[in-house]
């Protein structure tokens, strides 16, 4: 079998590992110069870290993450703790493995290293793809081609593979836009920033802040209600002085922290989304991570739900010998949670930002009897997402094939 991922990101570079590490030749096709990652943090909740660790990298990704204390919901204002989720004394027993925060890079990194250097290419820009006869063909700006049993579309929000599948659907802008900054920190935890995963709740906007790198940085995802379009792009600059600015009256703690970016590495971009596809394979194509369900940041699940997809579509393809049954069977595995994902993510996004202080305070007294009724229940309501074990799903196919 012989099969081409467009796009080397998370979700690329994951289904890449786990074909490889099943004998499958898959060729990554990236469009930059080399792999790299924009610095920012990601959460990497127990059902993704279950798909690492099964691919063998649970040492590397212990040498490189962070493990929260806690996951803390905050008010805006007053600090006030309206619930706390033990997660590195709870997670294993729960759910079946850690809670990590990781460097992006790190991140990729550690998927990407063992890849056979000859199974990627770099600066190859996917301009379309064709089908005939039962194979499908990807067409590089550069005039080269490459014709494969399989075309996995990993290329992102904006993917080339969806709208050579499916045609031309512009993402919808959300009214959200979005900060993410990086702060180096000499020795932590910081007084005015704690080990937790915090979740800082207000009106028109929110911020999530927690440490990467073993603790050496923290890591700020500030998204605010914007009546202007803001560009879907993870590299346009902002500055320290725009993000504190958007954030007026907030706590000192926040404020204070705001006060430690630099303007070299804090980006902006609007958030943009788009309903759940009902079919994401034609042919010999189909979709993977962003490319096919595109989602909000609320529920942290972005780079998690292309992990999933990556290795269950290689468990698929490892374990049906006809493409299109492997096809059946990835859709009918992942479809459903990812749409769930999407809209549930969507859902978040009000409830983290209701305006009025009499809905703020109906939903933190919820938060608060939640906590109280269960100390370990999750604050935003993510139990069925850190339950998923896409590991034990994929040994269904195996079952069935």
């Amino acid at each position: 079998m012989k099969i081409a991922i467009i796009g080397g990101g998370i979700g690329g570079v994951t289904l890449a590992l786990a074909l490889q590490q099943k004998g499958i030749e898959a060729h990554v096709f990236e469009r930059a110069q080399a792999f790299g990652e924009i610095g920012a943090g990601v959460q990497m909740t127990p059902n993704a870290v279950k798909v690492l660790k099964a691919l063998g990298l649970a040492d590397i990704l212990e040498a490189v993450g962070f493990l929260p204390e806690a996951m803390m919901g905050r008010n805006w204002e007053s600090a006030r703790q309206l619930f706390r989720t033990p997660l590195k004394e709870i997670c294993p027993r729960l759910f079946g493995a850690d809670f990590y925060h990781v460097h992006r890079a790190d991140l990729h990194a550690i998927l990407s290293r063992d890849l056979k250097p000859e199974n990627v290419t770099f600066n190859a820009q996917c301009e379309r793809i064709t089908q005939n006869n039962g194979k499908a063909t990807a067409h590089f700006a550069d005039g080269t081609s490459f014709e494969a049993d399989l075309i996995v579309g990993a290329d992102g929000i904006h993917s080339v593979v969806r709208a050579s599948l499916w045609g031309e659907a512009p993402a919808s802008f959300t009214g959200h836009m979005c900060w993410r900054a990086l702060v180096p920190v000499d020795k932590h935890p910081l007084p005015f920033v704690s080990p937790d995963a915090s979740f800082w709740m207000g009106p028109k906007a929110h911020v999530v802040t927690y440490y990467v790198k073993g603790g050496a940085a923290v890591n700020i995802v500030a998204v605010n209600e914007s009546a202007q379009w803001v560009a879907e792009s993870w590299t346009e600059p902002s500055s320290r002085e725009e993000l504190l600015a958007a954030y007026e009256g907030w706590h000192p703690d926040l404020v204070e922290l705001f006060k430690l970016t630099d303007s070299s590495t804090t980006f902006k971009w609007g958030l943009f989304d788009r309903d759940p596809m009902p079919q994401w394979s034609k042919g010999a194509a189909t979709l993977l991570g962003d490319a096919a369900h595109p989602m909000l940041p609320f529920l942290s699940q972005g780079a998690a739900m292309a992990i999933e997809d990556a290795y269950v579509l290689a468990q698929a393809l490892t374990h049906f010998e006809q493409i299109d049954n492997a096809l059946s069977a990835y859709e009918a595995e992942r479809r459903p949670r990812t749409a769930r994902v999407q809209l549930e993510a969507r859902e978040r996004g009000r409830t983290y930002h209701l305006a009025s202080p009499e809905e703020q305070e109906k939903r933190d007294r919820e938060m608060e009897l939640q906590q109280k009724n269960n100390p370990n229940a999750v604050g935003i309501k993510a139990e069925w997402v850190y339950e998923y074990d896409a590991v034990r799903c994929a040994e269904r196919f195996h079952q069935t094939a």
